[in-house]
């Protein structure tokens, strides 16, 4: 398969290149010195240059909070570079695969939310994302993810151990929840996903939903020190408050993935100690 995967990069893009290049693809890999997904004669330029079978996006501009005050910015990264990228694909033939989140939705809901639930955002980035999810098409492949981690990029799981390095004790939320995702699993089945160019939204999360207080324990406890350092407390507590608001329930239920036949991806907490392992080597 001949791909190009965009914002190469970063956490996803990052391993996504290394999968496809250990599956024997021929892969472009664009990091954002490469390509300006926001920039429309880049995208075009590029891929029209590159020929590819399948684009995969994952570049996007993840700065929640930064989001809230450059509303354009976030349009422009998320939305408008969505667009830019699925005309270069309907002019060369070639799939897209978006990358997308749990923030699309509001969390509200006392249960998982599945595929086919109305999005709701509640935030400058949220609403961004689904906006590109909907410049995608029907024709293209969107995977919804959620509280990524990998070996490449910043994440929680890089930041509590530095944090951890540095404090006795931590404080994390314990009224958000969701489920951790790690590129390391996620590259294979989005590889697979764009092999395959299985059209329509899949939610793609490692198995397990805690709340952030119970993922760093578990982080904490990966890493050999005692989770009983890390303190639970309430969103709105917060102080300041974070200028854009968080889903409280961020659980993505998998039910395209399995409905497909498709296998789901690990409990979060192997690759959560692999990843650990990795990162103390």
């Amino acid at each position: 398969m001949r791909i190009l995967v965009t914002g190469a990069a970063g956490q996803l893009g990052a391993d996504l290149v290394t999968t496809c290049d250990a599956s024997g693809d021929d892969v472009v890999a664009c990091d954002r010195a490469m390509l300006d997904v926001g920039d429309r004669e880049r995208v075009h330029r590029v891929v029209g240059d590159a020929r590819p079978e399948v684009v995969v996006n994952c570049a996007a501009w993840t700065a929640v909070d930064a989001c809230e005050s450059d509303p354009e910015r976030a349009e422009r990264d998320n939305a408008d570079a969505v667009r830019w990228l699925r005309e270069a694909c309907d002019d060369n033939s070639a799939h897209l695969v978006q990358i997308s989140t749990d923030y699309v939705f509001d969390g509200t809901l006392d249960r998982p939310s599945v595929e086919t639930d109305p999005p709701n955002p509640q935030s400058v980035y949220g609403r961004s994302k689904l906006a590109g999810e909907r410049a995608a098409g029907e024709a293209a492949t969107v995977v919804r993810t959620s509280w990524v981690s990998g070996e490449h990029g910043g994440n929680m799981v890089k930041t509590v151990l530095r944090l951890i390095g540095e404090h006795d004790s931590l404080s994390f939320v314990d009224d958000q929840i969701g489920c951790p995702s790690f590129t390391a699993d996620l590259a294979p089945l989005v590889r697979r996903l764009a092999a395959e160019r299985r059209p329509g939204v899949f939610h793609a999360t490692n198995q397990g939903a805690v709340s952030w207080f119970e993922f760093v324990r578990d982080i904490v406890a990966a890493a050999g020190r005692d989770p009983e350092m890390v303190r639970p407390f309430h969103t709105a507590d917060l102080d300041p408050p974070r200028p854009a608001p968080r889903p409280a329930n961020s659980v993505l239920d998998n039910a395209a993935l399995r409905a497909a036949g498709l296998a789901l991806l690990r409990d979060y907490r192997e690759p959560l100690a692999e990843l650990v392992g990795a990162l103390g080597r």
